[in-house]
C-alpha cells in the first residue's frame, strides 16, 4: 500500500464540508479535462490565487495525464500527502491546498502573505505586541484573522449591507465558543439596515445599537487583528467591513473600553496596576472640573484651611464665578483638540502646542484664569486620552460637562446625584442582552434580552 492511499478521498470531502460548514471564505473549485477530474478545496482568504491559478489550474489543462500533474505536485518540496483528516484540516488551515486526484488527497501549499500595505495602528498603540493594523480591503482583513486563529472553528459569513453601495460585511466568529443567541440578533440587525450608502465601521455601528440617542458606545470598534483575534477566542462577534480599517467587536462592556493589548503582554500585576490607573484617569477627568466649582463655590469648608486659602488667593484676580473660569478653560482645549485633528500633521501637533502654551500664560497673566485652574485643565486633558479607545473618550469628555452644570446648580450634592444616575445609566445600557457593566456581574453567562443594546 503507497502513502497516498492511506486517506479516504470520500471520507476527507465529508470530513472538510462538515468543519468548514458556514466558513463564506471556502472555494471548491472543480477541473475537467476530457475524462479526467481534479478537485481542488482551499480557503481563498490565506491562499495565494497566482499561485492556484499558475501551479495547479494551468498545469491540469497543460499536462497530458494525471499521472504527470500528480509527478508536477510531488515535484515541489512542500508538497504533502496527508496521512489522517486531523493532518489534511491543520495544513488547510495553514494555507495548504487539497487536491483531490482520483481516491486518493494531495496537499500543495500556496499560502497568501499580506506584507505590502499594512501599516502600524494609529489609534491603539502598543509598548510591546503586534505592530500591525487592518487595512481597508477586507480580504487582507480576513487574511490577517486566519493566519492567527487556525481552527476550523472560525467561521465567516457573507452579507451586504447598503441598497446602493452594496458594502460586504463579514461575520467571524467561534462556532464552538459564541452564543447563538448573540449571532441570530447580529444577523437580523444587520439585514434591517435601510440605509442607501453604508462606508464605515462606525456607521454600521450606529444603525444596529440601540437606543440609537446614547452617550457611550455598546459596540467595540478596532484596528488591530491581535485584540480582534483575542475576543474571537472568548466568545465575542467580529464584523469586518469592506473599505474601512476597522473590525466591530460585539458584545462590548464597559471593562473592555479600558483594556489595552498591553495588559495581556505584561505580568499580571503590572497589567491590573495599568487598568486601575486608566479607571483613576476616569475619575479624575470627569469629576475633577465639578468638584473644582463645588469646593470653591458652594464647599469650601469641606477642604483643609491651607488649601481654601490657597484656592482663594490664586483666583484673585478673577473677576467671575468659578463656573465660567472652567468652562472659558476647557473650552478652549476641547478646541486646540479639535483643531490638532483637522489641521495637516506636518504643522497640527506644533500649532496646538504652541497655541495651548500662549493661550495659558496669557491668560494667567491677563487674571482671567488662576494658576490652579491651568494644573486642572492640563491634568483633565492628560487623563482623558489615557482611555485606550477614542469612542469611550469621546463620550467621557461630553459627561464632565453634565456634571459641572451639576455642580454649578446643586454643588457637592449635585456631583452625588449625577454619579448615581450615572451608574444607573450605565447599569440599564445593554449589547445584544449583555449587562454593560458586567464586570460586577455574578453569572457570566446569563441570557438577557437581546433586542435591548
Amino acid at each position: 500500500m503507497t502513502r497516498s492511499q492511506h486517506l479516504d478521498a470520500d471520507r476527507a470531502k465529508k470530513y472538510l464540508q462538515e468543519h468548514f460548514k458556514n466558513a463564506g471564505d471556502i472555494e471548491q473549485r472543480e477541473m475537467r479535462n476530457e475524462d479526467e477530474y481534479v478537485l481542488l478545496i482551499y480557503l481563498k482568504s490565506i491562499c495565494d490565487p497566482v499561485v492556484v491559478n499558475e501551479n495547479l489550474v494551468d498545469r491540469f489543462y497543460e499536462l497530458k495525464s494525471l499521472d504527470l500533474y500528480e509527478q508536477f505536485i510531488h515535484s515541489f518540496p512542500s508538497s504533502l500527502v496527508p496521512q489522517d483528516e486531523e493532518e489534511l484540516l491543520r495544513n488547510m488551515l495553514k494555507g495548504c491546498v487539497a487536491i483531490f486526484i482520483r481516491n486518493h488527497v494531495l496537499l500543495f501549499d500556496a499560502l497568501l502573505v499580506n506584507a505590502g500595505g499594512i501599516q502600524p495602528p494609529s489609534t491603539e498603540n502598543v509598548i510591546q505586541g503586534p505592530d500591525d493594523s487592518f487595512t481597508e480591503n477586507i480580504e487582507v482583513n480576513l487574511n490577517l484573522i486566519r493566519h492567527r486563529y487556525q481552527t476550523a472553528n472560525l467561521k465567516a459569513e457573507f452579507m451586504t449591507v447598503g441598497k446602493l453601495s452594496q458594502t460586504r460585511v463579514i461575520i467571524m466568529y467561534d462556532a464552538s465558543k459564541v452564543e447563538e443567541a448573540v449571532l441570530k440578533e447580529l444577523r437580523k440587525r444587520l439585514s434591517e439596515i435601510k440605509q442607501d450608502i453604508v462606508q464605515s465601521a462606525s456607521e454600521i455601528e450606529k444603525h444596529t445599537m440601540h437606543p440609537r440617542l446614547r452617550l457611550y458606545p455598546t459596540l467595540m470598534l478596532t484596528e488591530r487583528p491581535d485584540r480582534t483575534v483575542l475576543n474571537i477566542s472568548q466568545g465575542k462577534v467580529a464584523v469586518l467591513v469592506d473599505s474601512t480599517g476597522y473590525a466591530i467587536l460585539l458584545p462590548a462592556i464597559f471593562n473592555d473600553f479600558f483594556t489595552s493589548m498591553d495588559d495581556k503582554i505584561q505580568l499580571p500585576p503590572v497589567g491590573w496596576f495599568l487598568k486601575a490607573i486608566r479607571y483613576i484617569a476616569l475619575f479624575i477627568t470627569v469629576l475633577m472640573p465639578s468638584l473644582y466649582v463645588a469646593f470653591t463655590s458652594y464647599n469650601p469648608e469641606i477642604l483643609k484651611m491651607q488649601v481654601t486659602l490657597l484656592i482663594a488667593g490664586s483666583r484673585a484676580t478673577v473677576p467671575y464665578p468659578s463656573f465660567f473660569e472652567v468652562l472659558f478653560m476647557l473650552l478652549a482645549m476641547e478646541f486646540l483638540t479639535e483643531a490638532s485633528v483637522r489641521l495637516p500633521k506636518a504643522i497640527g501637533q506644533t500649532a496646538t502646542t504652541v497655541g495651548g502654551l500662549i493661550l495659558g500664560t496669557a491668560a494667567t497673566e491677563a487674571g482671567l484664569v488662576s494658576n490652579i485652574m491651568i494644573i486642572l485643565v492640563s491634568a483633565v486633558a492628560i487623563t482623558n486620552f489615557v482611555i485606550p479607545f477614542n469612542m469611550m473618550s469621546s463620550g467621557i469628555r461630553v459627561s464632565k460637562y453634565v456634571f459641572i452644570g451639576l455642580a454649578t446648580f446643586f454643588g457637592l450634592v449635585g456631583i452625588v446625584l449625577g454619579m448615581v444616575a450615572m451608574i444607573m445609566y450605565l447599569t440599564s445600557l445593554r449589547s445584544f442582552g449583555k449587562p454593560y457593566l458586567k464586570m460586577f456581574a455574578v453569572d457570566w453567562r446569563k441570557k438577557g434580552d437581546h433586542r435591548s443594546g
